[in-house]
C-alpha cells in the first residue's frame, strides 16, 4: 500500500466520521445544537494553545465525547447549561486542558524514544 493511498484513505475516513458527528449534532435539540456548534468553533480556534501542530482531527475524540454528553443530557431532559454550567468558555477550556495530557504524553514519548535509541536515556 502506498503512503499516498494510505493518507487518502485516512483523510476520507476522517471526513466520513466528521460528517457522522455533524449529523448527530444537528439531531440535538436546538439549544444543545447551538451550544455544540459554538463550542466546536471556540475549541478549534483555541486548540493551537494546547497542540503544537496537527490538522485539527485530534479534536475529534473530544467532540465525540461532547456529543455523547449532550445526547445523554438531552435524553434526561436537562437544559444544556445544566450540563456545561453557565461559564461555557471555562467548560471548553477544561476539556481542552484535559486533552493536553495526551499531547504531553506524545511529546514525552517522542523524546524518551529518541533519547533511548541514541543511548542518552536513563534506561540505556
Amino acid at each position: 500500500m502506498s503512503r499516498l493511498g494510505a493518507f487518502i484513505r485516512r483523510v476520507t475516513g476522517e471526513k466520513r466520521e466528521f460528517r457522522r458527528m455533524q449529523a448527530r449534532a444537528n439531531a440535538l435539540p436546538e439549544d444543545y445544537r447551538y451550544v455544540y456548534h459554538k463550542i466546536q468553533h471556540y475549541m478549534w480556534g483555541n486548540s493551537w494553545r494546547y497542540y503544537s501542530g496537527g490538522d485539527g482531527m485530534e479534536m475529534m475524540p473530544i467532540f465525540n465525547d461532547l456529543l455523547d454528553l449532550f445526547e445523554t443530557g438531552a435524553a434526561e431532559g436537562k437544559r444544556v447549561l445544566e450540563v456545561t454550567g453557565e461559564d461555557v468558555a471555562a467548560f471548553c477550556d477544561e476539556l481542552l486542558q484535559n486533552t493536553t495530557t495526551r499531547a504531553r504524553n506524545w511529546h514525552e514519548s517522542l523524546n524518551r524514544d529518541i533519547m533511548n535509541k541514541l543511548g542518552k536515556g536513563h534506561g540505556a
